[in-house]
């Protein structure tokens, strides 16, 4: 097949959302869905990275049932955030992270979580993923959130050429057209992740397969 045209970036997402309209939400947009604050999906963030997301949710469950606000978390005994985030992937470097990042917004920004991009960059842990999660999800600012799902998956549609997540960002700010900035990281991800997958994506099941280039799958079911 040759490279997608510029144009079928709709087809293509149109599909996919059908495709998907059967998945789980994921904790953090669900969280933005319940109209929650900044900050807890901001550390909802935090504790998803390389974790299940229901183990990321029952562990943002148990930290907010405690404490759900940046100042009592940067007070909290550091113990008591590991227990209450465990066992979620690296929970003791993420509890650290979690209190010096609450301690940084109370002394910094006034116990408010940062609504850009570049504020929130400057918060311990916090790298362009979870920037662009909290700006999209939780301030409905124009940004696009790129992971390992929507960086392969973009490459994989010819719609881009890219080597790291970064540059896909980049790539992708220049080329996607703004209605799907906001919504494509929610799309991808559980495309990705039941249907796109990294090893052997079920093309045989994905209602895009007859238009998709395929590119790099050398293995597909």
């Amino acid at each position: 097949m040759k490279n997608m045209k510029e144009d079928d970036i709709h087809v293509f997402l149109r599909l996919v959302k059908k495709a998907i309209k059967e998945s789980p939400v994921p904790v953090v947009a669900h969280l933005a869905e319940q109209g929650s604050d900044p900050f807890k999906i901001l550390i909802a963030c935090i504790l998803s990275l390389r974790t299940r997301d229901q183990t990321t949710a029952e562990a943002s469950e148990r930290l907010f049932a405690i404490s759900s606000d940046p100042y009592s978390i940067s007070e909290m005994d550091l113990k008591k955030i590991e227990k209450a985030i465990f066992p979620v992937g690296f929970f003791r470097i993420k509890a650290k992270q979690i209190q010096a990042m609450s301690q940084k917004i109370c002394n910094n920004f006034n116990g408010k979580t940062p609504d850009t991009i570049e504020n929130l960059l400057s918060l311990p842990g916090v790298g362009r993923k979870t920037a662009n999660l909290v700006v999209t999800l939780a301030y409905k600012k124009p940004g696009i959130c790129v992971d390992t799902h929507v960086h392969r998956i973009c490459n994989r549609w010819g719609y881009v050429f890219t080597k790291t997540a970064d540059t896909t960002e980049q790539a992708l700010r220049e080329k996607l057209p703004r209605m799907w900035w906001i919504p494509l990281n929610g799309l991808l991800v559980p495309f990705g992740q039941n249907i796109c997958t990294p090893l052997s994506p079920w093309c045989s099941t994905c209602g895009l397969s007859e238009f998709c280039p395929k590119v790099g799958v050398l293995s597909r079911r």
